[in-house]
Formats: structure tokens, sequence, C-alpha cells
């Protein structure tokens, strides 16, 4: 669909990225990601996609505080906490713009139930957040911050014609979002200096389940994914 134009990293973050190249590759080829480029996405299911969200972003806020809270770092316990509150903002204001122009109401976003996928995705992340050693805990939240970038600079490449989802695309792939990653990606480096083998096969561990969730999300959007039972 693009050309790769991914963050070449030297440190473990570079490994870690290089452990996901399929995944991010099967993310990219995704029909959900291609109806977005090409704007043959049905409606519905980018609402449905946008609602998951919602309430994937409040749950994500809460394990980005964690992440801070787990730290003894004051500029990382800052940085999380300032990103935790952009989460926020950002499930306030632009899935409130998109609401509206689906014609969702604020209350039917608050009473939406999360999706077999989503509550997984959030619950591996708050167990991991709340229990798990500090550079796990950095991989579990890493993903989320550096396939949404990568995504949206690929994305970008091509103009979509629903304004919608290209505005969508616009968020992510804008070097202001980049700012925020390039940031977290320099912390976990940092961190990763010192692990032991151990704790390097952990880490990688956490970070490729994460990973694997982010294809499952949006691949969830795509099913219209729902309880069986």
């Amino acid at each position: 669909m693009t050309e790769d134009h991914t963050v070449e990293r030297k440190g473990f973050t570079g490994e870690l990225w290089r452990s996901i190249e399929d995944i991010y590759a099967g993310i990219l080829a995704h029909p959900f990601l291609q109806g977005l480029t090409d704007g043959t996405l049905s409606e519905e299911r980018f609402r449905y996609y946008v609602l998951q969200d919602v309430f994937y972003l409040r749950e994500y806020a809460r394990a980005l505080s964690l992440t801070g809270v787990r730290s003894r770092n004051e500029d990382a316990l800052a940085m999380f906490n300032e990103h935790s509150a952009g989460a926020i903002s950002v499930e306030r204001s632009l899935h409130e713009g998109f609401l509206q122009d689906l014609g969702v109401t604020r209350s039917e976003a608050e009473t939406t139930k999360a999706s077999p996928t989503t509550l997984a995705y959030t619950s591996f992340l708050l167990k991991t957040a709340a229990l798990e050693d500090y550079p796990e805990v950095l991989s579990a939240v890493l993903p989320c911050y550096w396939i949404y970038w990568e995504v949206g600079k690929s994305l970008l490449e091509h103009d979509s014609p629903n304004p919608l989802y290209q505005r969508w695309v616009a968020t992510y792939g804008g070097e202001e979002f980049g700012a925020l990653v390039e940031a977290v990606l320099d912390l976990s480096d940092r961190v990763f200096l010192d692990l032991n083998p151990d704790q390097r096969a952990r880490v990688a561990e956490v970070f490729f389940t994460t990973s694997r969730y982010e294809w499952m999300f949006w691949d969830a959007a795509w099913r219209l994914e729902g309880w069986p039972i």
C-alpha cells in the first residue's frame, strides 16, 4: 500500500520493532486501513471503531498514569501524567467531533460496552501496569504510541477521499504526535539499556502481545465484533 517510512532505531526498541514487522505489515494491509485510505470503509465500521476507541482511550489513560507512578524518575512521572491527560482530551474533543459527524450522542458513547477484544486489550494493559516490572509496563504501552504514529505517517502519503477519514489520519501522522512518541522511545531505550537476558525476553513478549492486540483492535472493527453469547 505504501513505502516503509518507519523510524530506524539502534537500541533495544529497534529490536522490538523488528520483532513485530510482520504484525505491522498485516496492519497496513488490513482491509480496515485500506478502506480508510481509499475511502471505501463503511461508516458503520468506522462508527464501531470510534465508539470502541472512546472506551479504549479511557482505560489507556489509566494505564499511562500507572506507568508514570511506577517510574522512579520524576520527569517520566510528569510526562506520562501529561500523556494520560492528553488521552482524555483526545477522547473528549477529537472523538466528540467524530461522534457528532456520525450522529452518535455522548450518552450513547458513554454507555457503549467494550467488545471482547477491547476488554481483553485494556485488561492486559492495566494488569501489566499494576503487577509487572517497570520495563514490561513501558513495553505494554509503547505499541499504541508507536504503531499509531507509523500507521498515520504511512496513510498520510495518500489523501483519503473521505474528509472524515482524512482527519483521523492527520491526527496520528502529524509532527506533534510524533514528538510524543519519540520522547517515549528515548525513555524506553534508557530504561531497557541494562536489562539482563531474562528481562529482555519478558519485555519482548509483552511488546509482541500488545502489538497483536493492535491488529486485533482494527480487525474487531472490521468484523463488527460482538459477544458470541
